[in-house]
């Protein structure tokens, strides 16, 4: 806090109490927050009535939004100025300001008081507190005030010599007139003010930014899954906090299974939110090679002990050893993250949970059914899955387990982060019994469910951000698997071939017959020169066409471009050209090599297998 202005000080001693009181009132009141209107009324607060009659302050609209203000000495004094506090003590009716849904602007006009209060920001006016008096008359103070203001004072809010707008103090007729004095102490408290408004304005920024990065980088809408209905849920704490690190995420993997995802990075502000966005961009790279949860989250934890530490320290540290001392968290972004894969065919979700709180299952009420359109039809009782807890990621040195759940279908499965059910005012253990209330009594819709569950519990706290994922398990039909075993002999390939067509033609995908039936023989034909073991045929129909080939080598396959003059090696490469895409990954008893196939919609074809035959050679 700055030492009361000489100007201010001299004169009676009364009047430099006053003063002294004013100052020391604003240095206690204003800038108590970091929201700009909020701010710039705390100042008004302490400028009515002690100080003036009415009061108002007027900011440059890209201000509101964080932008960088002009600089002092360069501004001509135009512009665009929203009024964003005003005060009166001399109605019952202060004039309202405008809302930020429907907020009007107002230009500078040549000339007018906040023109000139403007033009003359520099370090010089400030230091001299030469402020201009002016009548009222110029449609700077509200119509309906300006026949009893006799005295105004436009001061320029200036902080780190740029400037914000302009904070206009008036007195009514009856009052005495401003002195030099008072413009002083008026430059003073604008000043202070001003600072805090600049503040205020660089946390909105940064505020604005971090919560634009998560969001970004957040699932669009609700995402879609094989075997699952999800809708998602995510509520950012109020501007009044710093975003947080929530996250949650939908992964499609092969074999029409899903990684759900849902994690919390500890710590506030834009470092979170960019720690946010590395691990969930490692999680679904992680995912995409097909690991196992509790595998996915030892080597996501290797990245997280990794995000906070300089490149020196990185490379100082073995990969395995665990943090100790001095070095045990100041280095890392500790989070917490459950990741589950479910299987829409064996009905069977495999959890892996680093230091989250537990996911949250309603089994449907056997006793009804779904099917009758009662809207509590399927109503269970909500419980925690025990899932063991592990640690956060980031802390090392301590494995993840994971764990296979059967789930019915028609159950709900519920993932979400601690802001839904903690806060100050709830301790968590209530929270989660709130929440598997609301979960257990809530409605037969899946985007009712999300929205119920959100209602019930006290979820406009804004201290945290909330993530929220919720599943209804479907499964696949019986009827949309095709699962076969075939002995590990020549004549194993046109059986495939065979199965494969009359699945089809089963499914009225007769379209796909000749690229399905050539795709199937090449992995088959694969599995038996390459592979071990029995092998296993196996087709899914959902959204698209899935082909899986199991068998119990484990030596995977590798795609390579064959020379002109190759008899073989060509497989892989026209699986490649006809499929939408293809893959391998590893089995508790081997491996399995998969493709996916776009359904017909009735505008495109199928690729030719014909012209992919001939381009390979």
């Amino acid at each position: 806090m700055s030492d009361i202005p000489v100007e201010a000080a001299a004169g009676k001693p009364d009047d430099v109490r006053r003063a002294l009181a004013l100052l020391n009132a604003a240095g206690a009141r204003i800038g108590n927050s970091l929201d700009l209107e909020t701010t710039a009324r705390e100042l008004l607060d302490v400028a009515v009535p002690q100080f003036c009659d009415l009061a108002s302050v007027d900011l440059y609209q890209h201000v509101l939004v964080g932008d960088e203000p002009p600089a002092t000495g360069t501004h001509d004094g135009g512009g665009e100025l929203r009024r964003v506090a005003f005060a009166s003590a001399v109605s019952d009716a202060p004039l309202a300001v405008p809302s930020d849904d429907g907020a009007e602007t107002s230009p500078i006009s040549v000339g007018s008081t906040h023109c000139y209060a403007i033009r003359s920001a520099g370090a010089e006016a400030l230091r001299t507190a030469r402020v201009q008096h002016i009548s009222g008359q110029d449609g700077s103070v509200p119509a309906q005030f300006g026949a009893v203001v006799q005295s105004t004072l436009a001061v320029p809010m200036v902080a780190r010599e740029r400037v914000l707008g302009v904070a206009q103090f008036s007195r009514a007729k009856g009052s005495e007139p401003f002195g030099e004095r008072d413009g002083a102490l008026a430059a003073e408290l604008a000043a202070r003010a001003a600072v805090c408004l600049d503040n205020a304005r660089l946390y909105r920024r940064e505020h604005e930014r971090a919560l634009i990065l998560q969001r970004s980088l957040l699932p669009p809408g609700d995402p879609e899954a094989a075997g699952l209905d999800i809708a998602c849920r995510y509520l950012p704490g109020f501007p009044a906090t710093e975003v947080g690190g929530d996250w949650f995420d939908v992964i499609q993997l092969p074999g029409h299974r899903t990684a759900l995802v849902v994690g919390d990075v500890m710590g506030r502000g834009l470092r979170a939110a960019v720690a946010m966005g590395e691990l969930r961009t490692a999680v679904r790279t992680l995912a995409l090679l097909d690991l196992e949860p509790a595998e996915v989250l030892s080597a996501l934890d290797e990245i997280a002990r990794g995000l906070g530490a300089s490149p020196e320290q990185s490379r100082g540290r073995s990969a395995r050893a665990p943090r100790t001392g001095a070095d045990d968290l100041s280095e890392v972004y500790l989070a917490t993250c459950a990741y589950a894969v479910y299987d829409p065919v064996t009905r069977r979700c495999t959890f892996a949970n680093a230091g989250h709180l537990p996911p949250v299952l309603r089994e449907p009420d056997p006793r009804r059914d779904p099917a009758s359109g009662d809207p509590d039809a399927d109503e269970g009782g909500a419980l925690l899955l025990e899932v063991p807890k592990g640690v956060p990621l980031g802390v090392g040195g301590e494995p993840f387990e994971q764990i296979e759940v059967d789930l019915p279908d028609g159950a709900l499965l519920a993932l979400y982060t601690d802001g839904l059910v903690e806060s100050r005012d709830h301790p968590l253990d209530e929270g989660l019994d709130r929440f598997r209330t609301a979960l257990g009594h809530a409605p037969q819709g899946l985007e009712d469910v999300a929205d119920r569950v959100l209602a019930e519990l006290n979820v406009h706290h804004g201290a945290d951000d909330i993530a929220l994922l919720v599943a209804r398990v479907q499964g696949l039909p019986a009827d949309s698997v095709g699962d076969w075993r075939l002995a590990p002999e020549p004549q194993s390939v046109s059986r495939a071939r065979e199965l494969a067509r009359e699945q089809l033609h089963a499914w009225d995908l007769d379209m796909l017959a000749d690229t399905a039936e050539l795709l199937v023989s090449e992995l088959v034909t694969n599995a038996l020169r390459h592979g071990q073991g029995e092998i296993r045929l196996r087709l899914l129909l959902d959204r698209t066409l899935v082909c899986e080939v199991w068998d119990a080598g484990l030596v995977q396959p590798r795609r390579r471009r064959a020379r002109a003059t190759d008899e073989g090696g060509r497989g892989l490469q026209l699986v490649q050209l006809l499929s939408d895409g293809w893959g391998s990954r590893r089995t508790p008893h081997g491996k399995t090599v998969w493709f996916e196939l776009p359904l017909p919609d009735g505008e495109t074809k199928p690729a030719d297998p014909t012209e992919a035959l001939l381009s390979l050679f």
